[in-house]
């Protein structure tokens, strides 16, 4: 993630959905993994949160986001939205960078149940390549083996030029022995990985459910 995409129309997306799954899933908390690098200067971010038909304490929580540029104000989502749920910023607003991979996917909480919300750049690693604006499938388990086997991690995709569904089959592939869905709009796909195929299940509903309310499509 980048200060320059906060409150566009992604966020109004990753943040409607997020605020919609912890409440139906009925986890406890938000921790939210935000990956931070610098700023490129680029033109990226600067679409509307309108964009995409969010909830309106939403799209006003974005256009907060959009116009302070505070990181500092995520937490407050749940507030916003008037949900039961807590938000958490895994490792504040430290950068995140090649040089820190290993410690900064270390720590979470193994003791209750989470939804964990990873949001790199760019989404999974490529087959060939991989940098800070990516997570590792290895990162991902790594994860999942800290938290509990009742929460969930949820990852940022970009569209990479292959079909969602294509892609999703063979992020699912590679996260094996995991159990995973997704959901995605637009340019973008949300990837819910965990231990227990239940739990999974019930992401997979919640999708189902969002899917009928909003223009975006669920990937069993």
């Amino acid at each position: 993630m980048k200060r320059q995409y906060l409150g566009d129309s992604k966020d109004s997306f990753k943040w409607d959905y997020h605020d919609f799954l912890a409440t139906a899933l009925g986890l406890p908390r938000l921790h939210v993994v935000l990956m931070l690098t610098p700023d490129d200067g680029g033109t990226d971010g600067r679409s509307s949160p309108e964009r995409f038909p969010a909830r309106p304490p939403v799209l006003g929580f974005c256009r907060d986001l959009r116009d302070r540029r505070d990181i500092g104000q995520i937490p407050s989502l749940p507030h916003r939205t008037g949900s039961s749920y807590s938000l958490t910023l895994h490792k504040g607003e430290s950068l995140f960078t090649e040089e820190n991979r290993a410690t900064y996917f270390s720590g979470f909480d193994g003791e209750g149940d989470l939804l964990v919300f990873l949001d790199p750049d760019n989404g999974f690693e490529p087959e060939r390549s991989c940098s800070d604006k990516h997570v590792r499938y290895g990162e991902v388990a790594r994860i999942v083996e800290q938290i509990s086997p009742n929460s969930v991690v949820s990852v940022f995709q970009h569209f990479r030029r292959v079909s969602f569904p294509d892609d999703f089959s063979r992020i699912r592939r590679r996260l094996e022995p995991l159990h995973s869905t997704a959901v995605c709009w637009h340019s973008l796909m949300f990837v819910a990985a965990g231990k227990s195929e239940r739990v999974i299940r019930k992401v997979a509903a919640a999708n189902r459910d969002y899917a009928r309310r909003y223009p975006v499509r669920a990937l069993a």
